[in-house]
């Protein structure tokens, strides 16, 4: 009898896993499916069943199996045991070594991590290796449970909620092609896995490392599962049911960010740009769902991305332009003016063309200028600035004669709210404007100063006050096609 009460018979378990594969459409006929064989029940249970099945379901199999050299002699007898499973089937297998402990000692995390990040690299080899199209691993409900559990204890989003999915995508580095991973046991527990080997005296290996406390799902299982029985004895059919509906909701709002996806994003190799005027108008919960979006088409998965990492890069879209947030696996996000950055690289990506020369201002009227068109007009009263490239100033004290260049040795600002003049160069670095943006940034010149540094500050004696009598309304729109001028580095534009 199972946890939740119910009974089994281990000899019907083929025809619920053939039921389940089908219902969520995990294997069609003529697929090679590579199957993880760790040696223990779950995985021993799902090679099995899926060997019974072969011909109903019409696949081809490849049994996988890694020695993670952890346990000694216990690795290489599991090695062994698998290597003789696949000869009793005749069935082909791939068995290699990998040193995980080696590995682990280079990499920041636990080496639970390091050991999964090794095993699955090494199933999507196998893959793509064979041809096969899909992975199939032993993952169970009491996995799905033991899951759900962990990543709230890490902090996780809705998504972690879910806790493992019938169906997911495998992306590692290198890896030419995406692989499918699908678990059919997912509605099998653990004890009805045991039982089945039992029952066709398989003889699957017990793992020590299971009943380790070192492993903080070890913990969860042997600790943490049966205080909660205690307080709620459902509690298995609880944490089932908040994955379910958490499932539901994530795919909702998954499809709403596919559906706008092309509205907020343009996609470099290494760089996503999103803009972060039409995202700061979205629903908050749509917002999250577009930036983990943003995260897995760079990463490739949102391993490590907890609910911190995402609430800190939402924090951003109400930030200054210049601040960098840095998170997991070398990824960072630069806020903009009228987007957010998320790059693998370590400086950002410099939002302005380049801007060679000296330009003079038709005030009032349009200019056009490398990568920008400038509109300026005359009012009696201050003109609503949306954002860093617009900006209110008196006329009189600004004149009409005023140009458009970049910074030049020796460059003195006075930015709006202080006394004094200084040096442009220090209202840069105190600014935080990256190094690779300065030579580029506007300015905004009367012939006796600086008065506007767009993007960031007006001067304080170019300021409207109540004295004012005409106000220069500026407005900078950087113009569509300016990232294809040479030596642009893109970036998304109003409209696009």
């Amino acid at each position: 009898m199972t946890k939740s009460g119910q009974k089994f018979a281990p000899e019907d378990l083929p025809h619920r896993v053939a039921q389940f594969i089908k219902e969520h459409q995990l294997l069609f006929p003529g697929e090679k499916v590579v199957v993880a064989v760790s040696g223990g029940a779950d995985s021993v249970c799902l090679f099995h069943t899926l060997w019974q099945l072969r011909e109903e379901l019409g696949i081809e199999l490849l049994i996988a199996h890694l020695n993670h050299m952890l346990r000694g002699a216990e690795s290489d007898s599991d090695a062994a045991y698998v290597a003789e499973l696949a000869r009793k089937f005749s069935v082909p297998a791939v068995i290699e070594t990998e040193d995980v402990a080696a590995y682990h000692k280079k990499k920041r995390g636990s080496l639970e991590d390091a050991a999964r990040e090794l095993r699955y690299a090494f199933l999507a080899r196998v893959a793509e290796r064979t041809s096969a199209s899909k992975v199939a691993v032993g993952h169970t409900r009491d996995d799905n449970i033991e899951t759900i559990l962990l990543h709230l204890l890490r902090g996780t989003g809705m998504a972690g909620l879910r806790g493992l999915l019938a169906s997911s995508e495998l992306v590692c580095t290198g890896q030419k092609v995406p692989v499918r991973i699908v678990r059919p046991l997912l509605e099998i527990s653990r004890e009805e896995t045991l039982a089945y080997c039992d029952m066709y005296a398989l003889q699957p290996r017990a793992d020590s490392s299971n009943t380790s406390p070192q492993f903080l799902r070890n913990r969860i299982r042997m600790e943490l599962l049966p205080l909660l029985r205690s307080y709620n004895p459902n509690i298995d059919h609880a944490l089932l049911r908040l994955g379910a509906i958490a499932k539901d909701d994530i795919a909702f709002l998954e499809q709403k960010a596919a559906e706008l996806w092309d509205e907020l994003a343009l996609e470099e190799e290494t760089t996503i740009y999103l803009d972060s005027r039409r995202l700061s108008m979205l629903p908050t919960s749509l917002q999250r769902q577009i930036l983990r979006k943003a995260v897995e088409k760079l990463q490739g998965n949102l391993r490590d991305i907890e609910a911190n990492h995402i609430e800190a890069m939402l924090s951003c879209l109400t930030k200054p332009a210049g601040k960098k947030l840095s998170l997991p696996h070398g990824l960072h996000l630069f806020t903009g003016y009228r987007w957010i950055i998320l790059s693998s690289r370590s400086s950002p990506p410099c939002p302005f063309p380049p801007l060679h020369g000296t330009f003079q201002l038709s005030v009032p009227g349009e200019t056009i200028i490398p990568g920008w068109k400038i509109i300026a007009a005359i009012a009696d009263s201050p003109q609503s600035e949306q954002d860093g490239f617009a900006a209110n100033l008196d006329l009189e004290r600004c004149g009409t004669e005023l140009i458009v260049r970049t910074r030049q040795p020796g460059d003195r600002f006075q930015p709006l709210g202080m006394t004094q003049p200084k040096k442009l160069q220090d209202f840069m670095v105190d600014c935080k404007i990256p190094r690779a943006w300065r030579d580029r940034v506007p300015l905004v010149c009367s012939p006796a100063e600086i008065l506007w540094v767009v993007g960031w500050r007006i001067s304080e004696r170019a300021k409207v006050t109540v004295d004012t009598k005409q106000v220069l309304s500026l407005k900078f729109k950087q113009l569509e096609d300016a990232h294809t001028q040479p030596g642009a580095t893109f970036a998304p534009t109003e409209g696009r």
